[in-house]
């Protein structure tokens, strides 16, 4: 049996309310842009956490490697923001097991306890793995 060639891109998305952002992931050189824009020019400036939550999480090493590209349209600035958040964190999932398909959380070391179990039900309500 041949070995499966992994895929170089993955094209996502991210939904909340009536947001909808879609994430093109790719190699790349470690790009990140929403919208035409770089992500540190997103508005509202209070919510910048949260558009960086998977960043944090997942570690710089994950981006380093992989261009992501959002476009997102519909809904307010705030549920714009909790889309592409959700639109990274499934990219990024998906491009890294897109052969195992597993939800292996890997947090940096410093995590606690809870923040792994936090970061495990946003990857598995992204991925639709929630009743």
């Amino acid at each position: 049996m041949q070995k499966k060639e992994p895929i170089h891109s993955v094209q996502v998305f991210g939904r909340k309310k009536t947001a909808t952002a879609v994430a093109y992931c790719k190699r790349g050189r470690g790009v990140l842009r929403v919208n035409g824009r770089p992500l540190n020019q997103w508005e509202p400036k209070m919510l910048m956490d949260k558009l960086y939550e998977p960043i944090y999480l997942l570690g710089k090493d994950k981006f380093s490697s992989v261009d992501i590209r959002v476009r997102v349209n519909g809904g307010g600035h705030v549920a714009q923001i909790y889309a592409i958040r959700q639109a990274i964190s499934k990219a990024l999932q998906i491009h890294a097991d897109v052969n195992q398909r597993n939800l292996v959380v890997r947090v940096q070391e410093h995590a606690t306890k809870n923040l792994t179990v936090k970061v495990h039900w946003i990857f598995c309500y992204a991925l639709g793995y929630t009743k």
